[in-house]
Formats: C-alpha cells, structure tokens, sequence
C-alpha cells in the first residue's frame, strides 16, 4: 500500500501542468536544505568550543544541558510557523478504497520524513560523543542523546495535533506568546531560571536509561494522540477548519464612508482573515511589532545625547511593518478574480485606492499600538511619529510602486513559509524602500542640524505626500490600466 500511494504523488507531480518549475523549486529547496542542515552539523561538531569561548564556560555538558530547554522552546516556535500539515494530501486520499487507518499513518510517517526531523541529531550527536562519552562513558553518551533526541520528534507529533486544533485562533496564538515570554522573559526579567528547572531531568540520563525509555513513550502517546485526532476528524468538512462567521464577514465601519473603494478595502480585510497565507502575514507582523524591545532596551545602543540613528529604522519598521509584508504582493492577492475587476467601471481603480486605505488604517494601527514604547523615553514616541507619516506619505508608494513590476500569482489557501508564489526580485528590494528612503531625508538634517531637525525633515516631507496622496495613487492606477492586458496574462498561468 505504502508503494502505491509513493506511486500516486508521484504521478500527480509528474502530470502536472506546472511539473518543471515543481522540479527545479524543489530541487533548489533540497540544495539549501543540505546546505543549512550542514550548517548545523558543523555547528555540532564545534559545539563545545563555542559554549566554551563565547558563553566563558569551564565545563560545557552543565552549560549546555542547563539551556537545552530554551532550544525546545525555540523549536516549538519555529515548528509552529514552519512545520506543513499533511491535511490537503489527506483530503485527496479520502475517496480511494483504502483504510482510513493507513492512509493517516502513510501522510503522518511522511511528515516526519522532514530536514526538521533532523537539526537534533546533527547538532547534538557530535557533542555527546566528543565531550559526554570521555567523561561519562559511551552508555551515558548513547541515553543523553537519545533523550535529547526523543524530545525533539516528540514535538513533531505534538505540534501536529496543535496546529490543526489550535491554528490561527486566539487559543494558539496566547499559547504561542506564552511559549515565546517564557522562553525570552524568564530570565531577562528574573523571574525564574527555566533551565535550572529541567536540567536534573537530562543530568539523570547520564546514570540512567530510564529518561530516553520514558521519552520514548512520551513520543509514542503524542504520535498516538496525533493519529486519533486525525482519525476521528478525518472527512473534508471535519478537517476545514470551523470558523465564527460572524467574525469573517465582520467589516470595518470606518472605510464606508470612502464609497466603492471602501467597500473594495473591508472586502480585501475578509480576505485577510479567511485565508492562511494572509493570516499569517498578519500574525507575524504582530510579532513583529516586538522588534523594538531588542533595540530600546540594548545598552549598546544607549547615547548620551540624543538617540542611536537606527532606531529611526527600527521606527520605521514596527509602525510599517504589515504595509511592508502585505504590499510586497499588491495584485498578486487577487490574481484569482483579477479580470472581475477590469470588466468593472472603474473597479482597478477602486481596487487600488481600497489596498491603499488598508493599508494606511493598518498602519495607524500599528502607531497606536506602539506607543506604549514611550515608556523607553519620548524621543521614541517622536520617532514613531515621523517614521509613520513618512510611511504612508512616501514608503507606502515606493512599496505600491515596486510591487507593480511584474506581479505573479498565487495561491491563497497555502502557507506563507517557504512559500515563493507571487514572489519576484521586486519584492526582494522591497526592503531598500524601508531602510534607505527615511535615511536619505533624516542623515542630511540630523548631521548638519541636529536629530530632531532629522525627525522634523521626515515629518514633513510625509505629511507633504499624505496631501499629495489623490494624485500618487493615481499614477499607481494609471500603472496598472496600461498594463492590465500583461498583469492579467500572468495571473492566468498554472501555478
């Protein structure tokens, strides 16, 4: 059974349209794989030394074995956001003649057929066997590393079955938060040292080979409840995950008032909200509205006078930051329903114009909820301030503006990471935009005058082009009109 199902996504990706671009994406992915994962493997081999010399750790095993909990943490944050779930190969399957049963431990066993199955061994497997086995012996060596094994992949099974309760709902999202506030808070702020609470438990490894038995069996009652969910909730309409209407057709009132393009912005809003890819880019921006607490609160960026010029960057960053992920893709979120909008009157227009009150209500958004930050001084406030009206004066065009180039489609119903459609060489100079642009009207006055001359400067030069905003977008929408015969070509092609 195992072979014919091989066989069958086999030819599935041999017959498809799209089966050369497939192939070469995949294998320039499995090239990058071999690449990181080699990475890692040298990270292991040189593991002892670097703890030794970068963390001044006379014994390496007690330093290591203390922060192993902060990399499960970080594994369980990046699983969450990178680890795929093999729910759309599931509901191919369900129509054939096959037992339920094998079917979901076929897609489960290949989940786990995955370079992330493989970070632990590569990076621990070295350090055992160099600095445990010489001091402990080899049987010591053989039960840390395989409980430092175990608890890894026991994380595959667990995040299979919380990505598929828990994704995208507010449950996921707290448990996500209080994964990363553990992780990064605990010690920073004193309240606990996580890793002196979990190293007896690898430490007893090396007297014993009851931890790696008991990991085991934690890894098998974890696949155990990842198959029975799975199991039990596997029918098309069980598997989709139920969602409050009420919430997704919910529209924001403020943009009613701005006529079609209004209606055409809370419509994009709905989009944002029923499809993964689009979510996740919002997620994410939440996360990142957290970037400035690795800077504000960083010593080294302390002056004596003034502020550091990257936090202007920074500012930047957290009150753009959803205009900057969002708009990379402009059109390419509506590659699918592209022509509705040319045989429209005036649709590209009211198309266009509703990205951009999105995208100007999102990132008042983002100013409003980072004003907390003044509690870092009011030079950050002031920074904030600037850095968003030159966002949706002069960024958000520039962005706008780059992002025409050649829009590609893509599929809404895929995840974001590791996800290159609609993804061209513009949308990787996206970033010149957000570092360069506030930089060429700030340096000059911050040099020549002072900061806040430099923070005054980008004030209003943004407020200069949130007056001139009717006649920028309209160069966008003019943009769009002479091309719209090659931009909906493209959005025709199989993906």
């Amino acid at each position: 059974m195992i072979l014919s199902l091989l066989k069958l996504e086999l030819l599935k990706t041999m017959r498809s349209t799209s089966f050369a671009k497939s192939a070469l994406v995949a294998i320039f992915l499995a090239f990058l794989a071999v690449i990181l994962l080699s990475y890692v493997l040298l990270l292991g081999v040189f593991l002892k030394e670097i703890i030794e010399e970068g963390f001044d750790s006379s014994d390496a095993y007690v330093t290591l074995s203390g922060a192993l909990i902060y990399f499960y943490l970080f594994e369980f944050m990046y699983r969450y956001f990178v680890q795929k779930l093999p729910v759309m190969e599931l509901q191919s399957f369900l129509h054939l003649p096959l037992k339920k049963s094998r079917i979901i431990q076929f897609l489960l066993g290949r989940s786990f057929v995955s370079p992330l199955t493989l970070i632990a061994p590569l990076l621990f497997a070295p350090f055992a066997f160099k600095e445990i086995a010489p001091r402990f012996g080899d049987l010591a060596a053989w039960s840390w590393l395989g409980s430092v094994v175990m608890s890894s992949w026991s994380l595959h099974w667990l995040m299979l079955w919380f990505k598929q309760k828990f994704e995208d709902s507010l449950i996921g999202l707290g448990v996500v938060f209080l994964v990363l506030l553990l992780g990064a808070g605990s010690n920073y702020y004193g309240w606990f040292n996580l890793g002196a609470l979990m190293k007896p438990i690898f430490d007893w490894s090396l007297t014993s080979v009851f931890p790696p038995i008991i990991m085991t069996l934690v890894f098998l009652i974890l696949y155990r409840l990842a198959y029975t969910y799975y199991y039990r909730n596997a029918y098309l309409e069980d598997l989709v995950e139920e969602e409050e209407a009420r919430f997704l057709n919910h529209s924001l009132g403020i943009f009613k008032r701005f006529g079609l393009a209004g209606e055409l912005a809370n419509l994009e809003w709905k989009l944002i909200i029923r499809h993964k890819k689009s979510r996740t880019y919002l997620t994410l921006a939440g996360f990142f509205l957290l970037y400035g607490l690795i800077f504000y609160t960083n010593p080294q960026y302390k002056t004596e006078d003034g502020f550091s010029h990257l936090f202007v960057f920074v500012g930047s960053f957290i009150t753009g930051i959803f205009m900057l992920q969002y708009g990379q893709l402009f059109l390419s979120w509506n590659s699918s329903n592209f022509d509705f909008f040319l045989n429209r009157k005036g649709g590209v227009e009211a198309l266009v114009k509703g990205k951009y009150l999105l995208f100007v209500a999102t990132s008042i958004l983002c100013y409003i909820i980072s004003v907390p930050y003044v509690y870092f001084g009011w030079d950050i406030l002031l920074i904030h301030t600037a850095a968003f009206l030159f966002n949706i004066g002069v960024v958000m065009h520039l962005v706008v503006y780059l992002a025409l180039w050649k829009p590609k489609p893509m599929d809404l119903n895929k995840g974001a990471m590791f996800n290159y459609e609609g993804v061209g060489i513009a949308q990787f100079l996206m970033i010149i935009p957000m570092m360069v642009a506030p930089y060429l009207i700030y340096l000059p006055f911050a040099l020549l005058v002072s900061q806040y001359a430099g923070l005054l400067a980008l004030a209003v030069v943004g407020t200069v082009g949130v007056i001139a905003f009717p006649y920028l977008s309209d160069l966008s929408v003019q943009r769009v009109l002479s091309n719209k015969y090659q931009i909906s070509s493209s959005f025709r092609q199989e993906l």
